[in-house]
C-alpha cells in the first residue's frame, strides 16, 4: 500500500503518485487559465479520467464543448485532443487518473509507454 496526503493544491499540475498501470495527478486552474499551452493537448498512450472537485470550467474534447463543475467526471480517450478552461472566480480543481501513466514526475507528456 502507498498513501499520499495533499497539503494544499498549489501548482497548476502536480503528479502525485503512480503504479505501473495508473497515475494520479491534480490540476488547479485560475479563472481563464487553460490546461495546455497550445490550443489542445493529448496523451498518445493513455486515457484520462478527470474528476472536478471544485470550481467550474469548460472542456473541449475533439469538436465538442461542455460545461463542467464539481462532481463532473470526464473520460478522455487516448489521442483525443482536449483543452480544459477555468471559468469561475474560484479555482477549478481536478483529480486526474491516467491509465497507463501519461506524465513524467516533472509533468512532461510521456512519448512512449513506460515499461
Amino acid at each position: 500500500m502507498r498513501h499520499f496526503v495533499t497539503k494544499r493544491y498549489r501548482k497548476k499540475f502536480t503528479v502525485l503518485m503512480k503504479s505501473k498501470s495508473v497515475q494520479l495527478a491534480t490540476m488547479v486552474l485560475k479563472q481563464g487559465e487553460q490546461s495546455g499551452e497550445d490550443s489542445h493537448n493529448e496523451h498518445p498512450f493513455a486515457e484520462q479520467w478527470l474528476v472536478v472537485i471544485s470550481g467550474t470550467g469548460t472542456a473541449r474534447v475533439g469538436s465538442r464543448s461542455i460545461k463542467i463543475k464539481a462532481g463532473s467526471v470526464l473520460l478522455i480517450q487516448k489521442r483525443e485532443r482536449h483543452l480544459i478552461t477555468a471559468t469561475s472566480e474560484k479555482p477549478l480543481v481536478t483529480v486526474n487518473l491516467y491509465a497507463p501513466p501519461a506524465y513524467s514526475k516533472d509533468g512532461d507528456v510521456l512519448k512512449t509507454v513506460e515499461k
